[in-house]
């Protein structure tokens, strides 16, 4: 069950790309991921405990009606339940429940605050595109509402907001020497910024496999200081798992792939608005839309 202000987000720490791992001079298949994520019909309460919860009805309501006006013309739209009773909230946490994808956020510049560190956490529900998103500031709730749309805007907000200028590119840019081991990566940056400077929006993403370039593991250090480290964390859990970060380079993302015994699996960059892994797509929120209909009839019944 989702509380109201914690969504654990596990943070995967292993080595990435060739040369991360034990070679073995004999051919061998990485097993497949054994599981998949998919719909499961939230735990609900028995119906003696949902009456009277009038707050979490007109939320859900009112969530059902955005969902379809977002499904008409793609546009993100909100849900407000800062200031709900707890046993409202309980119920929104059991009907919504958690789904595939995770987003934290840090440091993120969207509270005009300096009491603490303000952090922004993201939690898919079971409903694709139905996101609950909570944002603390020195550890206290500043808000918390519900989001529908393909991915919430805080997250292409904080990307965009990490993006180095141009006088931070040049500081960063190696000179003389290259460090030991480093062979292949400063050919892929100059692949990397000419694709990132002639993207545009709309355009598919541009993925480039790392996996199966000749990388060492100095090379890949090399590429993920010279990209940057964003503030946005996305873990996606669907067929295995698949941790996403944003960059300091405009429209880059870094993509790593597990599978279920957590080795990699697949090392990408990727030139994009946001990895497509991340978002809801629009048949998604159509099926939510009729998943969430189907249910909230049993809630409004059952209350």
């Amino acid at each position: 069950m989702m509380k109201s202000n914690e969504f654990p987000i596990p943070v995967i720490s292993i080595g990435v790309g060739p040369g991360s791992q034990p070679e073995d001079e004999q051919l061998a298949y990485l097993p497949m991921p054994q599981g998949m994520e998919t719909f499961r019909q939230p735990l609900l309460p028995e119906p003696e405990e949902m009456v009277s919860r009038e707050q979490a009805h007109l939320a859900l309501r009112e969530t059902l009606a955005q969902l379809k006006l977002t499904l008409a013309d793609g546009i993100n739209r909100r849900v407000n339940l800062m200031g709900m009773a707890k046993s409202d909230l309980l119920l929104i946490n059991q009907v919504l429940g958690e789904g595939e994808v995770s987003v934290l956020l840090k440091g993120n510049a969207l509270v005009d605050s300096a009491e603490g560190e303000s952090e922004l956490r993201v939690q898919e529900s079971v409903f694709a595109g139905i996101w609950r998103v909570i944002q603390t500031q020195g550890g206290k709730v500043v808000s918390d509402h519900l989001e529908v749309g393909a991915v919430p805007a805080a997250i292409r907000l904080t990307a965009l907001q990490d993006h180095w200028s141009e006088a931070q590119r040049e500081a960063a840019r190696w000179r003389g020497g290259l460090p030991p081991n480093v062979q292949n990566a400063p050919s892929l940056l100059v692949e990397i910024e000419d694709q990132w400077c002639h993207w545009q929006t709309g355009q598919g993403a541009h993925m480039i496999n790392l996996t199966l370039l000749p990388m060492s593991v100095e090379d890949i250090g090399f590429l993920d200081h010279h990209l940057g480290t964003g503030r946005v964390l996305i873990l996606s859990r669907g067929y295995g798992n698949c941790r996403i970060t944003n960059t300091c380079t405009p429209n880059t993302w870094r993509v790593v792939y597990y599978n279920s015994q957590d080795l990699v699996i697949l090392n990408t960059v990727e030139i994009c608005d946001v990895p497509e892994v991340a978002l809801a797509a629009p048949e998604d929120l159509s099926d939510s839309l009729e998943r969430l209909t189907d249910v909230l009839h049993w809630v409004e019944q059952a209350g």
